[in-house]
């Protein structure tokens, strides 16, 4: 048997081991791998969450805990439907297919442009119309008014004295002439249209009034 030689192998104390291990896992790869405080965070929140449903974490609390995080998070939309009313594209889905009774989805320059070529063809009554249904949709259209679907022409004139309180007994002759014209058959002149003429043009040039929601009633 050939016998080897033996070699003197070296053991470190304590000391010297831990100042061996520091430095090995000092070196870019093991830092790099290490998880960051980001990580940490969401590792901890997800085993929160999950710990939840079992009886190790919150034991026999966790069905009251989740049953107030659904409570919670349904509240919170009730009342941010509140608070800002729905989304803003279904409201204007809704404005621009239906206007006064009808499905028109024109604006109110378009309305605006047809009410004058009836007119111009001495065809007041529908000229009258096509005139207030332009005044309905600038309004709209400003963000001014939120009608109902299925307003009247009544309603719609009621909800524009809030922004402009000047013209109240204008927009109030302005929606019974049109209901005249439109449901019960009476007859338009140019003067009617001129008059439902001049108050669409005032409104679109009228600044609107806004109500001071810091006012105090007493």
């Amino acid at each position: 048997m050939i016998a080897l030689p033996l070699t003197e192998v070296f053991v470190p104390d304590g000391d010297e081991a831990r100042r061996w291990a520091g430095e090995e896992l000092a070196k870019h790869e093991y830092q790099a791998a290490k998880p960051t405080w980001f990580d940490e965070a969401v590792t901890a929140v997800v085993d929160w969450f999950f710990g939840l449903f079992t009886d190790k974490g919150a034991g026999s609390v966790a069905p009251i805990v989740v049953t107030l995080i659904v409570i919670v998070v349904i509240a919170a939309l009730v009342v941010a439907l509140l608070v800002w009313g729905r989304p803003r594209a279904s409201r204007t889905v809704r404005r621009r297919a239906e206007l006064l009774g009808e499905r028109d989805d024109r604006t109110a320059a378009q309305l605006r442009a047809e009410a004058e070529r009836r007119a111009r063809e001495r065809d007041w009554d529908e000229a009258i119309v096509l005139r207030y249904r332009a005044l309905a949709r600038a309004l709209m259209e400003r963000d001014l008014i939120d009608p109902a679907p299925g307003a009247t022409a009544q309603s719609i004139a009621r909800d524009a004295r809030g922004p402009f309180p000047g013209v109240a007994d204008r927009l109030h002759a302005a929606a019974t002439a049109f209901d005249a014209v439109r449901y019960l058959r009476t007859p338009g002149d140019e003067a009617g249209y001129r008059a439902m003429a001049a108050v669409d043009d005032d409104l679109s040039a009228a600044t609107p009034t806004i109500p001071d929601s810091t006012a105090v009633t007493v």
